[in-house]
Order: C-alpha cells, then sequence, then structure tokens
C-alpha cells in the first residue's frame, strides 16, 4: 500500500510539472495570506539555523520512480503474529491494531525488556481487523503514540452548508475521567470491545450517504477527497445499499493512478479484514459492496481526468472519489474548481487538517462543505483500562496529553512522559535474565551435587545472542581436564582449618578476639607463622589468603582446598 501511495504522489507531482511548468516567478494569489506568510517565515528560521543538526536545509527533488523500486526491494513482508528477528538481539511482531490497512502495533522482545508500540487503534472495528490485546499482555514498556485524543473529534453532523469548518468545535470522544471500579479482566475486555465504536461509525457513515443523496437529488455532484481506505470502502458499502434501496441511478467514479490495485488488492488480502468479512470470503461472498457496483456498471476506476473511458462514461450528477485529501494535486483540484461555485454540490473533507489553509485556492466557494470525524484511536475513556488490562512495568505517554493520563499513586505502572525531538533515558526493567544452554553444552555438565536443592558445573562456553535470547553454545577448543584447575564453591569451615594446615606442615593460630562458636557470618582470621608468614582472612562469603611468598600462599591454599568441594 505504502509502494502504491509514493507511485499515485509520483505520478501527480509529474502532472503538476507538466501543468503549470518546473519554476514559477512568484507564488499563486491564494498563497499571499498572512497565515501563510508566518508558515514560510518559520520554515525558513528552522533551515537556517538547524540547530539540531538535521540537515533541513538540504532539500532535495521528490523520490521517483526508481527510487521507489529500489526502496521496496528492502522491505521485509511480515504477516499479522508472524515474529522476524533484527541483528540476532530484537524479535519483532505486528499484531492488529483495528484501524486501518498498513496499521499495526508491533511488539518489540530482546533478552533484558519487552517493549509494545501502540499507535492509532480500534478495539472493535466495522471492516478491520479487532485489536489484538492478547500479544500485548505482560510486556515491560507500553509506547503510546496514538495522538488522537490530543487532536479531538469534531462534531461534523450539522457542518451542512458551510464552507469552511469551525475548527473550535472540538470535544473528546469520552469523559476524561478514568475508571477505578476494580474491573476483573473478563469485566475490561468486555468493556473495551462494546461495539459502540461500530455503532458510532456505521452512524456517522449513514449520516454522509443521507448528505450525498440529498446533494445527488437537488442536482449537484459530490467530491470525495477521503485518503483512509477503509473509510472510503465503508461509503462505497452504505452507498451501495443506499442507492439500491432509494432506486436512484448515479454514476460512482473513482479516480486515481492506483484506484484499480487498491480495489483488487483488497479483496486479494482478506487477512487485515474483521472475522465476518473473513467469513464471506470462504462462502465465496464479495468481501465489500463495491464489488456489486463494478460488476452492475454503477461503479467506475480510472487512473486520470483525462483518461478516454471516463470522457465517454461521464455524466452529472455524479460521485467522485478522489483519495487526494490536500487538495493540491491530482483530479481533485480540477474538479473542485468545476464545481465551487455550484451550491449545490456538496463537497466532503475529513477532519484533521487546516480547513481554511486547504480552501484558500478556490474562494469564493458556494458548494456545501461537510467536515466528517472518524474514529481514528483510542477514546480517552479507554486508555486507564486497557492499561490496566496489559499491566505494562512502564508506560511512556505524550507530554501533550499528559493531563488525560495523569500519574498517580493508584496506578501499578509508572509514567515517563516524551516530547518530539527530545530524548529520554528509560530505566532499566530487568536486573535478572535468562540464558539457555545448546543440547551440546547440556549433555557435556558434569554436575556436582551441593545441597537438595543446588547442583554446580564447570564448563567452558560462548556466550552468544540468538533470536533475542542469550545462549551458551559449545566452544571449539575443550576443557583438559587432567591440567585443569579445580574451582572451590562452598564455606569454608572455620574449625577445620587448624588441622587441615597442621598436615600440611603449617604452624597457625587464631587471632585473640576469633571465637570458632560464633556465627558462621563473622570474620575469622588466622596468623600463619611458619614456614612463612601470612595471614587468612575467613567469611561465609569468601576466604583470603594475605601472603608475600609464593610458596607458603600455595601450601596454604592447598590446605584450604582439601576441606572444600572442587568441580
Amino acid at each position: 500500500m505504502g509502494s502504491l501511495m509514493m507511485r499515485e504522489l509520483v505520478e501527480m507531482h509529474h502532472e503538476f510539472v507538466r501543468c503549470y511548468g518546473p519554476d514559477r516567478d512568484q507564488s499563486p494569489l491564494w498563497m499571499e495570506g498572512e497565515k501563510l506568510k508566518k508558515l514560510m517565515s518559520v520554515l525558513q528560521k528552522i533551515m537556517t539555523e538547524d540547530e539540531g543538526n538535521n540537515n533541513l536545509a538540504a532539500l532535495v527533488s521528490l523520490y521517483s520512480l526508481d527510487n521507489i523500486e529500489e526502496c521496496m526491494q528492502k522491505i521485509q513482508h511480515v504477516k499479522y503474529g508472524e515474529e522476524v528477528c533484527f541483528n540476532g538481539m530484537l524479535m519483532l511482531k505486528a499484531c492488529s491494531s483495528g484501524l486501518e490497512l498498513g496499521n499495526c502495533v508491533w511488539t518489540i522482545k530482546g533478552p533484558r525488556a519487552s517493549m509494545t508500540c501502540l499507535p492509532s487503534s480500534i478495539f472493535v472495528s466495522a471492516h478491520a481487523l479487532d485489536f489484538d490485546y492478547s500479544s500485548l499482555m505482560g510486556n515491560d514498556v507500553i509506547l503510546f503514540s496514538d495522538f488522537s485524543s490530543l487532536n479531538g473529534m469534531y462534531d461534523d453532523n450539522k457542518k451542512m452548508g458551510e464552507h469552511i469548518v469551525n475548527e473550535t468545535d472540538i470535544f473528546l470522544v469520552s469523559n476524561s475521567v478514568f475508571r477505578d471500579d476494580g474491573m476483573d479482566e473478563d469485566e475490561s475486555i468486555k468493556f473495551l470491545c462494546s461495539n459502540d465504536d461500530i455503532a458510532e461509525e456505521v452512524e456517522r457513515i449513514s449520516f454522509i450517504c443521507s448528505c450525498i443523496t440529498d446533494a445527488i437529488n437537488s442536482g449537484g455532484s459530490v467530491l470525495i477527497p477521503i485518503g483512509r481506505l477503509g473509510i472510503i470502502l465503508l461509503l462505497l458499502e452504505h452507498m451501495s445499499e443506499t442507492l439500491h434501496s432509494s432506486n436512484m441511478k448515479v454514476p460512482i467514479f473513482m479516480i486515481s493512478e492506483t484506484a484499480e490495485e487498491m480495489i483488487t488488492f483488497t479483496n486479494a488480502l482478506p487477512e487485515w479484514l474483521c472475522k465476518s468479512r473473513q467469513e464471506k470470503l470462504f462462502s465465496c461472498e464479495p468481501l465489500f459492496g463495491h464489488v456489486e457496483l463494478l460488476k452492475e456498471g454503477k461503479l467506475s476506476l480510472f487512473p486520470h481526468l483525462y483518461s478516454k473511458g471516463l470522457l465517454e462514461a461521464w455524466k452529472e450528477p455524479c460521485i467522485v472519489f478522489c483519495p487526494q485529501w490536500s487538495l493540491r494535486h491530482g483530479p481533485a483540484v480540477h474538479l473542485l474548481h468545476r464545481w465551487r461555485a455550484d451550491k449545490r454540490c456538496l463537497l466532503v473533507l475529513e477532519q484533521g487538517v487546516d480547513a481554511e489553509l486547504t480552501l484558500k485556492p478556490f474562494m469564493p466557494l458556494a458548494i456545501q462543505v461537510l467536515g466528517c470525524s472518524f474514529l481514528s484511536g483510542i477514546k480517552v475513556g479507554k486508555i486507564d483500562p486497557l492499561l490496566g488490562l496489559l499491566k505494562p512495568k512502564l508506560v511512556l505517554f505524550p507530554e501533550g496529553q499528559k493531563s488525560l493520563c495523569p500519574a498517580t499513586d493508584k496506578h501499578p505502572w509508572s509514567f515517563l512522559y516524551y516530547t518530539k525531538g527530545k530524548t529520554i533515558e528509560v530505566p532499566n526493567m530487568r536486573e535478572e535474565f535468562e540464558v539457555r544452554m545448546t543440547t551440546e553444552v547440556a549433555f557435556g555438565l558434569q554436575p556436582r551435587q551441593l545441597d537438595k536443592t543446588t547442583a554446580v558445573a564447570r564448563l567452558k562456553a560462548k556466550l552468544l545472542l540468538s533470536n533475542g535470547q542469550y545462549v551458551l553454545a559449545a566452544a571449539k577448543s575443550q576443557l583438559d581436564r587432567s591440567e585443569r584447575h579445580l574451582l572451590h564453591r562452598g564455606t569454608v569451615d572455620a574449625s577445620l582449618i587448624p588441622s587441615a594446615l597442621q598436615e600440611k606442615g603449617i604452624v597457625c593460630s587464631f587471632s585473640a578476639d576469633a571465637d570458632c562458636s560464633a556465627p558462621s557470618d563473622r570474620e575469622r582470621v588466622i596468623s600463619i607463622t611458619s614456614p612463612g608468614e601470612a595471614l587468612v582472612k575467613v567469611t561465609s562469603e569468601r576466604s583470603s589468603i594475605y601472603c608475600d611468598d609464593e610458596k607458603t600462599a600455595e601450601r596454604v591454599y592447598d590446605a584450604l582446598r582439601s576441606i572444600c568441594n572442587g568441580i
């Protein structure tokens, strides 16, 4: 999908250059506004100063088709739930976010920590596969990057007939009061996966379809420059039902360089679709309603506005889908110029863009503008229950949304708030980690039992990092058991030291304050006077020999070794 989008942008850019030329002596009239002047000055300041050394001043041309081909050769495709290894260190896995084709929740697991990268997500969708929360439970860190609550959603159901969307009518989709009613896991899942989201989405789609029907009945055409593929498919499906129920005959055109490939792709890849639509595939039913529209000839796909087939089939009023939401490239620009003065016509825009700036080149405007807000992320009221279900140790949260999810003592997890362009240090989540052995290393061990629960063995191996785990693999050179030095483990019994030293011909004495009956964790000091001077300190954790003469130290070492277990 990314490749198709990039190819379409390259094609639209070529068309723009062919129409206007590669250079202009001056900016177009619509760029003379005060808002754009401020924007240009800010961009120029960023590029000239470039304090972060991000090479922003090094502007380059738009990528080409060859660049896209080269880029796609470096891409590794994965399926939902498929684990892939990066550099032997990290295991990556993509899970469904429930939002849109290509939008995934990623888990990254390494030997010392596991992380969930949580983008904009929807728990239950009318078309996409549901949010896969089960694959995310128990990860140490959650990188929360859903900014939909920061942008808010707009009340779009009463915007008919307005030239410009009122951007002050912002409201949060849910109360920002966190639930703390002791919900168990099953209750949390039921609350998160309720069908409220689907009902809201279907209601919005139905309202848009009713507005489109009103515009068509009045003799006007409809332009829909929306880029989200899932929303386009839902609109086509509901439009199919609306046209069929009202017995309306109106042509629907999708004009895009990649329209045919996109529509074919959505029917060939059911993995991203919800379970009910996947079942349609196995029962040989069409996955979406646009399949019937294509068969009946009500929906036509064309790469360009000047395509020969389109010129022959063109008829107004009509409904046109052009997935170029910026209104700066492609057929949407020409069609909006054609219909902007007709108050019977309708323009359907998705909220989230600067409507005033977007529509500025087309002023004055008589066309009706409908600003629509679609579900694009996690509702505020569901953030806390979701974190309670996933049970992370640390949550990295956007600084701009801190008021929506403040750190409190009631949360068992910690918060760190991040901002764009600033580095934050994440504390180590695991002090301990597991190391696995290969079969060859395990069979080569000769363990010695220390007590009922502990056995020790000596080995020579290489510590490797493979598939996100530490592994002990057999070393190429084996240990020479005849010449190896013994290693010793265990507490030295201080009461046995005098007799062990005397057997080696060593004269010793305990310090005056030493008491052999004292607790074992107390340090005992033994003075050696013959055959040389030395000092032995014994604790429950270690025994130390202090001696300047190497031969004397070796004799003392042999005496202590005789009362230890060697491996």
